[in-house]
């Protein structure tokens, strides 16, 4: 799964405002706390002065000039830029410097006090020098307390009690006092200083939070891509391993030193080998001669792709193989292993074989027929002459034993005829639905006679639930006699003939006939369906070609088992009629 760069824009973006939000505030908090500061010294100047005044009026009888050194003193403090006393005109009554006493205070407005008289208001001023004063003021009240108790009485006493007139230029004491502002102006660039470090510090601070932020997010991002792509990665690489261990042709991986590091289920069907027993083991110790050649053909340095072969295995197993062989290189041209690819070719073997034989059966059905016609006609001349000249002859006479014996051969080569026709002849069935149970029953019954005859035991098992099958009962009886005969005169000194019936797979019905004769050797296993084909002193060599044919007519199964000194099984698989049914409308269903 891919992250959307919207996502992590959009998350940087959220992150980005929360960061700014963050600083704004923080720097509106540093800006409060100055100027709550700022007021807060500005104050305690100013009524220290204001205290200092009271002080020197009582004690020392102060006027104008004492005050005016008490604000130059306190102008030369860390800090404090100036400290006056302005008129309500906007003039300087007094001032930390003296140059400005009688000057206008402001030149562009005039200064004014808002809120209660005893409650000192702030502003940020910008001086003529270019410096910013942060100036503090309220009325000047000297001659008040902070609880507005007067002390003007007092020193009026004081005077009388002296016989000191107070001084006509005493501004201090006149009546207009109480309408005039005490200013301090405060140094900001220690707290500007301080307040930008502390942004700078704000800045870098909310810089590490955006990036600590942001690499989160893509760092969650890719993470979850990185388990998506991993999750997909191991679903992409348990279906590959799925479909290659279970292809139906056997594969097979080395690497650069020649052990074999993979062996898939059909290699082990095909060698007879398991994975566990091979993997990890150099191939030289298990292949044959690393498979029939293979290194030959690599060192002529041919490609290797459907070369076909027999290879014989440890278990002494002869298997014709189609190899497909391919070197694995990397991208710097280094080898590091080779993949070899077998297909069992033992059923196409099977197959051709089979089109083979069928090829050479319709060759020669179609030979049979012509010649059968051709014989038929002079034999029934034969035998009528043959008739004729017997009953010229007395009885007991060698001419007359010699006229039937010519007779009984004449039959005889009939019956090899009508044989050699039925096997050349169409196929024709009559299928109706069909229980296998009585069939087999009836046909039992046939040859218990003969097999009695050659002390031969028959044994019938039935299964349950025999589904029904879409046969011709004629011909598959037929079928069956001839393969029960087939088996009784094969157990010349007796024996026991099974008859087995069940289903397999739920789907198809299995007939099993075996014997427990002589059994038929290996070199002859695979010509018994041929026609003319027989170990019998007086077969014709066309009984199991005409079976075999009849099953395929059917559409069935004819396979045999046979073990040389323990006997011989055939088995016979027919489908169930459910199991035609969707064979026959999955084949009316593919496209034409």
């Amino acid at each position: 799964m891919q992250t959307s760069p919207w996502i992590i824009l959009g998350s940087t973006i959220i992150l980005l405002v929360a960061v700014i939000v963050f600083a704004v505030q923080n720097s509106h908090r540093e800006k409060q706390y100055m100027s709550e500061i700022l007021t807060a010294k500005g104050a305690a100047l100013i009524r220290a002065v204001e205290a200092g005044a009271r002080a020197g009026m009582m004690g020392m009888m102060w006027g104008g000039e004492q005050f005016q050194l008490l604000l130059e003193e306190t102008g030369r403090l860390p800090d404090v830029l100036y400290m006056a006393v302005v008129d309500p005109d906007g003039m300087v009554v007094a001032h930390s410097d003296p140059s400005k006493i009688g000057t206008s205070f402001r030149k562009d407005r005039k200064l004014i006090h808002l809120g209660p008289d005893l409650k000192e208001n702030w502003e940020l001023v910008d001086l003529d020098t270019g410096e910013k004063s942060f100036e503090v003021h309220r009325h000047f009240r000297p001659l008040f307390t902070e609880n507005g108790a007067e002390y003007s009485h007092m020193r009026q006493m004081m005077h009388r009690h002296r016989m000191m007139p107070v001084p006509q230029d005493d501004w201090l004491a006149s009546n207009k006092q109480e309408q005039r502002l005490i200013v301090v102006g405060l140094d900001v660039e220690p707290f500007e200083s301080a307040m930008r470090e502390d942004i700078r510090t704000t800045v870098v601070m909310s810089a590490i939070v955006l990036l600590t932020g942001f690499a989160g997010f893509v760092s969650f991002f890719w993470r979850r891509s990185y388990r998506a792509a991993r999750r997909s990665l191991q679903d992409t690489s348990a279906f590959a391993d799925e479909l290659v261990t279970h292809l139906p042709i056997g594969l097979v991986a080395t690497d650069q030193s020649g052990r074999i590091t993979f062996f898939n289920a059909a290699a082990e069907t095909i060698t007879g080998l398991t994975a566990a027993t091979v993997r990890g083991r150099p191939a030289q110790d298990f292949l044959p001669a690393h498979l029939c050649g293979l290194d030959q053909w690599f060192d002529e340095g041919e490609p290797v792709n459907e070369r076909e072969t027999e290879c014989t295995f440890a278990d002494g197993r002869t298997v014709p193989l189609s190899i497909s062989a391919a070197r694995i290189v990397n991208e710097v041209g280094k080898f590091v292993g080779e993949v070899l690819i077998l297909k069992d070719l033992r059923e196409v073997r099977r197959l051709e074989a089979e089109v083979r034989r069928q090829d050479k059966l319709a060759a020669l059905g179609k030979l049979a027929a012509g010649v059968a016609h051709e014989i038929r006609n002079p034999l029934s001349s034969i035998k009528g002459l043959t008739t004729f000249f017997g009953d010229q002859f007395s009885e007991g006479s060698e001419a007359k034993s010699a006229a039937g014996v010519m007779v009984q051969e004449v039959d005889r080569l009939n019956r090899a005829i009508s044989e050699l026709l039925d096997f050349a002849r169409p196929t024709d069935l009559k299928r109706q639905p069909t229980d296998i149970a009585p069939l087999l029953t009836r046909s039992i019954q046939l040859v218990n006679q003969d097999a009695a005859n050659q002390k031969v035991q028959v044994e019938l098992d039935l299964a349950d639930d025999i589904c029904q099958v879409s046969v011709d009962p004629d011909r598959l009886n037929q079928c069956l006699l001839n393969l029960y005969l087939n088996a009784i005169q094969a157990m010349s000194s007796g024996g026991t003939l099974r008859i087995g019936c069940d289903m397999e797979d739920g789907r198809s019905v299995r007939i099993r006939i075996s014997d427990t004769g002589p059994g038929i050797d290996a070199d002859h296993l695979g010509k018994i369906f041929d026609p003319y084909f027989t170990t019998k002193n007086k077969g014709t060599g066309l009984g199991l070609a005409v079976v075999h044919k009849i099953i395929d007519a059917h559409q069935a199964h004819l396979h045999v088992e046979s073990i040389p000194g323990k006997g011989t099984t055939m088995t016979i698989r027919l489908a169930c009629i459910s199991g035609l049914v969707e064979k026959e409308e999955s084949h009316d269903r593919k496209p034409a």
